[in-house]
């Protein structure tokens, strides 16, 4: 538990997480849950966990465009907190320990990039998509996150597009 408060932003208020917990309990009422996750960003609007929980309803209930709003502001918080630029195409592999598996918040930046990809392929805005895609290989050169089977897919969708 220390590493995750540590490395997430620091403890979660009380109120903040019984909402979340909230939320999670009542995810198939789409008005509690959100009621539950909004109070839960009004108290701590900046917390990881808080993040993450309205990352995780929102993909998960196909939400793609809310999804990818939040993968962005989880992006900013990442880069903040590991000194790097706020805008993801400006990040460069020495910037970080992207090698380290370990280095948590490094492949939470990894894996939130990836999400961000995956959501721009999602939304059909396949440039940003393969753009991004890219950019998780350039600082995962040995593709411990998947960003090649983005681009896989990516191959695809373009190549049907050609047998049209």
């Amino acid at each position: 538990m220390f590493l995750a408060t540590t490395v997430l932003g620091g403890a979660l208020p009380p109120d903040a997480e019984r909402h979340l917990r909230a939320a999670g309990l009542n995810y198939p009422d789409d008005a509690v849950a959100e009621r539950h996750l909004a109070a839960a960003a009004a108290l701590a609007p900046d917390h990881a966990a808080v993040l993450i929980g309205r990352y995780r309803y929102f993909f998960y209930k196909g939400r793609w465009a809310q999804a990818l709003a939040v993968a962005e502001q989880c992006l900013v918080w990442a880069a903040r907190h590991l000194g790097l630029p706020a805008d993801w195409t400006e990040v460069r592999r020495s910037a970080a320990d992207f090698d380290d598996y370990d280095a948590v918040l490094a492949r939470f930046y990894l894996f939130t990039l990836k999400g961000y990809a995956y959501l721009h392929l999602r939304l059909g805005q396949l440039g940003e998509g393969q753009q991004a895609a890219r950019k998780l290989l350039e600082l995962d050169p040995a593709d411990r996150i998947g960003g090649q089977v983005l681009l896989d897919v990516l191959l695809r969708l373009e190549q049907g597009d050609d047998d049209d």
